[in-house]
């Protein structure tokens, strides 16, 4: 890494046909080298002083462009420890499983704080998003998911309450609490778009009002139609990443 980053910095440096601040030149070699993969997740950089030393630059420059990248959610400062490349989740859309479960099976620890978890009538819009006809129950339940320390999504999520009649059971999967009912949601139709997070799920994700986020809504169905979770999440759009496999035929 420490020959990497001055090789990238100087290449783009004898690439260029105008003039480029050079901070914003750094800026670009480390972007590219995080791209590639040269730089990884979880991998720490060179202190201020050793990068401006390595680069010939002034420490301003390096703490400018190590700011924009942050800012980006590319890199990750711990206080007392450095400035680390950021780690990133990858979650598929192409298998149908649960938050907990996912991370579980990636290795990760995820942890999971309830805001609100609560049993009442459904409201018209309930109704209609879970199938349920007027003076039905349903289960309410309000998460916030950290991994590592991290805020990473902050969700709501609605379930029919016949068919999850104990919601105290759910330790942290809500998938884990179905599957003890017998009502493991067997398909799931999922949408997502980029948003700008607004107050309430900024101040929870610990990001300023405005920050890119994603969208996630959910409506997860059992094998004979009927609707068993409907979800609306939003995740940090620095730390999450969503990938499908497409085939031809």
């Amino acid at each position: 890494m420490l020959t990497a980053i001055p090789r990238e910095y100087q290449r783009l440096q004898q690439a260029e046909t105008g003039h480029t601040l050079a901070y914003l030149r750094l800026r670009r070699a480390l972007n590219n080298l995080i791209d590639s993969g040269v730089l990884v997740p979880g991998q720490s950089l060179p202190s201020e002083r050793d990068l401006a030393s390595l680069l010939n630059v002034s420490r301003v420059t390096v703490r400018k462009a190590l700011a924009g990248l942050i800012a980006q959610g590319l890199l990750t400062q711990r206080q007392g420890a450095g400035t680390f490349v950021a780690e990133r989740i990858v979650r598929s859309f192409s298998r149908l499983t649960g938050f907990t479960d996912d991370l579980r099976e990636r290795g990760l620890d995820p942890k999971v704080d309830f805001l609100e978890r609560s049993i009442g009538e459904v409201t018209p819009e309930e109704a209609m998003a879970l199938n349920l006809s007027p003076g039905s129950g349903v289960v309410r339940l309000y998460r916030l998911r950290h991994v590592d320390g991290s805020p990473i999504a902050i969700e709501r999520t609605l379930v029919p309450l016949s068919l999850l009649p104990e919601p105290e059971r759910i330790a942290g999967s809500l998938y884990e609490a179905l599957d003890h009912w017998g009502h493991r949601p067997k398909r799931a139709l999922q949408r997502l778009r980029a948003v700008a997070l607004e107050d309430e799920p900024a101040r929870h994700l610990q990001l300023p009002v405005g920050s890119p986020g994603l969208l996630v809504e959910r409506r997860a169905f059992l094998g004979d139609g009927r609707v068993v979770e409907s979800t609306r999440s939003f995740y940090r759009g620095d730390a999450y990443d969503f990938v499908a496999e497409l085939q031809s035929e």
